[in-house]
């Protein structure tokens, strides 16, 4: 099971609807003109449409999967005593002072740019559960990281 904020839940709804009613269609119809090109064994464009269309495929019945187990979290009744899902969480680097902020989302939002790690994030994974305060060590590719966490908010 997948929780999803309603934000993210729309935009793979809305990206579904994309590839089903105009990506899917337009790909049929290039598989149609290559068809009428003749013969279909030398013919790259239709061998190319065909391919694109598997890759299309794919992204749809994978998009399908994960809204078909997806549950939409309802954010409002959550505390911010601890660590979790759709949280925002405030650190200190604890080795150089850096102040850093992170929401804790699933892995289909997570947007490093947007300031949103996933869940299965090292980082996340050691925060989930802790309360302000605690000090806990990550390891991450760069090595170990000590971090402090400041607040919590939702």
């Amino acid at each position: 099971m997948e929780y999803l904020s309603k934000e993210c839940y729309d935009k793979l709804v809305a990206e579904l609807n994309e590839l089903v009613n105009v990506e899917l269609p337009k790909v049929k119809n290039e598989i149609a003109e290559a068809r009428d090109k003749g013969d279909l064994s030398e013919n790259f464009e239709y061998h190319a449409a065909k391919r694109e269309q598997g890759k299309l495929l794919g992204k749809i019945r994978f998009k399908q999967r994960v809204l078909q187990f997806a549950r939409v979290m309802d954010t409002t009744g959550l505390d911010n005593a601890t660590v979790g899902l759709f949280r925002k969480v405030t650190l200190t680097n604890l080795a150089t002072g850096t102040k850093m902020e992170y929401t804790i989302v699933n892995p289909h939002e997570a947007n490093l740019k947007e300031g949103k790690i996933s869940i299965k994030s090292p980082i996340a994974h050691a925060l989930v559960g802790r309360t302000p305060g605690e000090e806990v060590e990550v390891k991450v590719p760069a090595g170990t990281m000590k971090l402090r966490i400041d607040s919590i908010n939702i």
